[in-house]
């Protein structure tokens, strides 16, 4: 498996998480017949902010993979900082829908050390 296979696994896996987020808000907006904005719903504008936050990190940290992957950084480097995100982003969600607290910050944690992680790597592969 090359290094941009494994790379687009989980660029695959974060998009089909965010698809999964970005449903969850359409289906509020359906229920309640809210077109625009959160219309007073607790509900949607968590689910708002859910997939915004997801959408937000997911940007860079799939752009810091690919980079990753075209500088040669190592095949476990990947599968350790993709990993790892996308468990973060899959966690973070559970933790805001009413899942165990935990698991909203084990995600947001998992988020930002793969975020240092990424930033680390990338520096190494820059100046070596």
């Amino acid at each position: 498996m090359t290094k941009l296979e494994v790379a687009a696994i989980y660029i695959a896996a974060n998009l089909l998480i965010l698809l999964w987020l970005a449903i969850r808000v359409i289906a509020r907006r359906f229920k309640g017949r809210i077109a625009h904005g959160d219309g007073g719903s607790d509900d949607l504008a968590v689910a708002i902010r859910v997939h915004g936050n997801a959408s937000e990190y997911s940007a860079g940290a799939m752009i810091g993979l690919v980079v990753l992957a075209l500088m040669g950084a190592a095949t476990w480097q990947l599968h350790v900082l993709g990993g790892a995100f996308t468990l973060g982003r899959l966690l973070h969600p559970i933790g805001m829908k009413g899942g165990p607290i935990a698991f909203r910050q084990i995600g947001m944690v998992l988020t930002l050390l793969t975020y240092a992680g990424f930033a680390l790597a990338l520096l190494v592969a820059a100046f070596t």
